[in-house]
């Protein structure tokens, strides 16, 4: 495996034993800045993302977009062998994640109470859909199944019709940054002299926290105003919404300040000193009429591009609603590596989102391999536990250790 990159995580090692999405966003994103990731999987399917499409010579895209960076060993926990290299391990590690569901890691002796002891310098991060505590917290879960609960989805969709949630697993990822994020403040933490932390993160937390508006404006109104989904329009703010265009949709927003920018944009200065219009209260109580005429003024032009010029001249918040197709293809995403195209040696070439922090003294996407299942078992038992060839061999022939490089 290629060395580690020069990054602001040097010298910092990370058990992790997650799967999926979350808990590997979290690890990927401190393998990105240079951590060195043990990710640990189980016989013989490994992370349940390996069979996820797409897949190209055995390599799933899914399982390489969130691991690519980590060593990969593969062994069976259900032994005493297997659980004993865990414990030898976290004696030497800086930070311990999982994100099974409550009460397995313990169930598996890796509780917060045994981990602290086995090494107190540790900081554990417990990723989970409801937390580690709560009604809910027994009850199996994904990311939109939090976001059912949070509410979330419940603003998603069009008034009249059902809910609906978007084709983004916001959820799991936002989650993996929050743990990314209080795992480093952990570890600041300790590094000024305090001990490991334990970190209790879920999905439902994140989720919830979503909602920069809803929860105090049901509060403050004593429940008189209870938010709900509102289709392509913002329920509180005028204009925030999608409008259609010759060739989709464009999307449009105008704060106070840039309301009078807004009707000279659309060739109607009489609309700034409206008393209709002056303030969003009055926009959002004559929210009808202020849609229509920004819809016929975009009905009326020639294309996309004279919208987004006409709007973008006088400083508008504008943006066409990309495709996919359109996203990957963006000069603004290649030219910054917000989509970069990544190497891999089964997948090939393929494209795939960037790394979203940005440091100035180090290197932006850094060049990482995806590992298949097992790859560094020796690698990590003779170098960082000190087996040698004949111990790990005994333990390949036992059933403990498990590879396989057709992944």
């Amino acid at each position: 495996m290629a060395a580690l990159p020069k990054h602001i995580l040097n010298g910092y090692r990370v058990l992790d034993m997650t799967h999926v999405l979350a808990g590997p966003t979290a690890s990927r994103l401190m393998a990105e800045m240079g951590a060195e990731v043990i990710k640990v999987e189980f016989p013989p399917q490994g992370d349940v993302s390996r069979v996820l499409p797409a897949h190209k010579n055995g390599r799933s895209g899914y399982y390489t977009q969130q691991n690519r960076g980590k060593r990969s060993i593969c062994l069976n926990a259900k032994t005493p062998e297997g659980r004993a290299i865990l414990t030898e391990l976290l004696k030497t590690v800086d930070v311990f994640i999982e994100n099974f569901a409550p009460g397995v890691i313990g169930r598996m002796g890796f509780s917060w109470e045994a981990v602290h002891k086995i090494n107190p310098r540790v900081v554990m991060c417990s990723i989970s859909a409801f937390g580690q505590s709560g009604p809910l917290s027994s009850l199996p879960g994904f990311d939109y199944i939090a976001q059912a609960y949070s509410g979330v989805m419940g603003m998603i969709g069009d008034p009249n019709g059902p809910p609906s949630f978007p084709m983004v697993s916001m959820g799991d990822i936002s989650t993996g940054v929050h743990a990314a994020a209080a795992i480093g403040f952990a570890l600041l933490h300790r590094e000024r002299g305090g001990e490991g932390q334990y970190l209790d993160i879920s999905l439902l937390d994140a989720y919830t926290g979503y909602h920069e508006l809803n929860i105090h404006l049901y509060s403050l109104t004593n429940g008189e105003v209870e938010p709900t989904r509102s289709g392509s329009q913002h329920f509180a703010v005028c204009p925030l919404g999608l409008f259609k265009s010759r060739d989709g949709y464009v999307c449009i927003i105008a704060l106070q300040n840039q309301w009078a920018p807004l009707c000279r944009a659309i060739g109607r200065p009489e609309l700034i000193d409206d008393p209709r219009y002056c303030d969003n209260a009055q926009r959002v109580a004559h929210a009808s009429e202020v849609i229509a005429i920004l819809q016929a003024w975009c009905d009326q032009q020639p294309d996309d591009e004279a919208i987004l010029a006409a709007l973008q001249a006088e400083r508008v918040p504008c943006a066409p609603v990309l495709r996919i197709g359109q996203v990957v293809s963006h000069p603004h995403m290649l030219e910054r590596g917000t989509v970069r195209v990544v190497k891999d040696p089964k997948l090939g070439e393929v494209l795939m989102p960037g790394m979203p922090l940005r440091f100035s003294g180090f290197e932006h996407n850094q060049p990482l391999d995806a590992a298949y299942l097992g790859e560094h078992n020796e690698a990590v038992l003779s170098e960082v536990l000190g087996y040698d060839a004949a111990r790990i061999e005994a333990l390949r022939a036992a059933g403990v250790l498990y590879a396989n490089p057709e992944t």
